[in-house]
């Protein structure tokens, strides 16, 4: 056996051993998975975004990937946001068209596309699919969740599972052990409209039957909103509201708990909002769970320079958007299992996965009252030794690995000063930005992180360096026949790494101008 197959079975072994035996029991328990895939929007189910079994994108190697094939979306208004989920020879997403695909993870070659049409009009996936006993599982914006025969594409089941109108899934469902995950979230907060009846929605955690999509339990996050009195408009005023679940969840299968964050109130004050929720997998009981925020109530209108009266807790400085929109993370330090979630206040929290007790904090960038821009906004990465984490609106947005044990910063690499000023960005500089929107992936050696400024990088994990760049605000002649154009690279999701390849969606807010849809693109060596 060589020297680099040997160093990445040690790192493989060291991954699992360190984050509890996620990544191997992930493969083991779905079936069908190889070491090298990413079947979920974790890659595996303790939320680590660690590719741990790839040893093809090497320090070696990383500088030498090239694009191997670009699929093109339609020009519709509607950003690229489904993550992929890449397993065997096949990579799975959803369109910005409301289309589902699946093509040849090498080749981009169609293997078979689903309409959501068929099923509810209107319909857009924007949460990333997780594969899983021949299904592929995810949700779309209208609030429906959808299993696929994972070979044909066929429907196997849809389910409604969003009673509010405007509800909808940016949480990505997790598969395990005949059940699927997955959290409802709604944009009825930024309804500019002063005579809307704010707020009726109420953010919820479902665990269905996987074999049937039937709901086997849900967990809501606030109380039934009730009619309290009416807005300065004489709109009826609800409370509580809001809370939505915007990140995807986590479990840990030895113990047999499901993890998951919440975002802010739309009106009220009483809720588990920007809180850690730590539930029993099977029963969604609540096992523990931690109010990062005391007070957050916010809606669009507290932007307004006029909004006395329709933003409750402004004039005390609480109508903040701080979120817990990231999704959790497991790791082990010295044998005891810890959970980390990143907060768009630009902290990062982490407790004891037992008892929610907190264990350390680190504030990483400065917090930005009513938005939340600057800070860390999905999700993480645990590779054995460091956790990654990177903040967006920074001034600028930063890449940062953090010691496990303490939350001492090992290193931090800002987003490139020249992100703005090179390539397809730089001729657009009212919108660029050197800010992080994309969730952070890792595999043995590599940290992966996209910005703003459409550039995809891959840095060195052992100090930060940046050790490939590639600009996709440029045109794409994709395999489908159409072209395409990049823009920011994608949140909602990351870089995917799989089976030696590199895939990421690029099209995002804040989008540059052009006259074509955006694009996936996959990177080889």
């Amino acid at each position: 056996m060589s020297h680099r197959k040997r160093r990445a079975l040690a790192l493989t072994a060291l991954a699992v051993l360190l984050v509890g035996g996620q990544t191997a029991a992930a493969g083991e328990e779905t079936g069908g998975h190889r070491p090298g895939d990413w079947p979920s929007w974790t890659g595996d189910k303790g939320g680590s975004r660690f590719a741990a079994a790839e040893h093809r994108i090497t320090q070696r190697t990383a500088g030498k990937l090239s694009l191997k094939w670009a699929f093109a979306y339609p020009k519709n208004g509607f950003p690229a946001k489904s993550q992929p989920a890449v397993v065997g020879d096949a990579i799975y997403f959803g369109s910005p068209d409301g289309k589902f695909h699946s093509l040849d993870a090498r080749t981009g070659a169609a293997r078979w596309s689903f309409d959501l049409g068929t099923v509810v009009p209107g319909a857009v996936v924007i949460d990333g699919p997780s594969v899983a006993r021949g299904k592929v599982y995810f949700g779309d914006t209208n609030g429906y969740v959808y299993a696929l025969d994972q070979r044909t594409g066929k429907l196997v089941w849809a389910k409604d599972t969003e009673p509010h109108v405007a509800g909808q899934h940016t949480s990505s469902p997790l598969y395990h052990d005949g059940r699927v995950y997955i959290g409802s979230s709604s944009g009825e907060n930024i309804n500019p409209d002063r005579n809307y009846p704010c707020c009726t929605f109420r953010g919820h955690i479902d665990s269905l039957d996987a074999d049937t999509g039937e709901l086997a339990w849900r967990y809501f996050t606030v109380p039934e909103p009730k009619a309290v009195g009416t807005w300065p408009s004489g709109a009826t005023r609800y409370e509580p509201s809001g809370a939505g679940v915007w990140s995807s969840p986590v479990i840990d299968e030895r113990t047999g708990t499901l993890y998951v964050g919440t975002g802010n109130l739309y009106s009220g004050t009483t809720g588990d909002f920007d809180t850690l929720l730590a539930l029993n997998a099977r029963s969604g009981a609540v096992k523990w769970k931690q109010q990062v925020t005391k007070a957050d109530t916010w809606r669009l209108l507290c932007g307004f320079p006029d909004a006395d009266g329709y933003c409750p807790g402004q004039k005390e400085g609480t109508a903040l958007d701080y979120d817990l929109g990231a999704t959790p993370t497991l790791f082990q330090v010295r044998g005891r299992t810890y959970v980390g979630i990143g907060q768009k206040s630009g902290v990062f929290h982490t407790f004891d996965a037992r008892t929610g007790e907190p264990s350390w904090r680190r504030q990483l960038s400065v917090p930005m009252p009513g938005g939340g821009l600057s800070g860390v906004q999905w999700g993480t990465s645990f590779d054995g030794r460091n956790i990654y984490v990177a903040t967006n609106w920074a001034n600028p947005g930063t890449l940062f690995a953090l010691n496990p044990a303490n939350g001492d910063v090992v290193w931090q690499t800002e987003s490139p000063a020249d992100g703005c000023t090179t390539g397809g960005a730089a001729q657009h500089p009212t919108v660029c930005k050197r800010a992080h929107t994309p969730a952070v992936t890792s595999s043995p050696g590599l940290v992966y992180e996209g910005s703003v400024d459409g550039k995809m990088r891959v840095y060195d994990s052992k100090d930060g360096k940046v050790l490939w760049t590639f600009d996709t605000i440029r045109d794409f002649q994709g395999v489908n026949g159409l072209t395409g154009r990049g823009s920011a690279i994608s949140g909602n999701g990351g870089a995917v790494v799989a089976n030696g390849m590199l895939y990421i969606q690029s099209g995002y807010w804040p989008s540059y101008p052009s006259d074509y849809g955006n694009v996936l693109l996959a990177f080889g060596l």
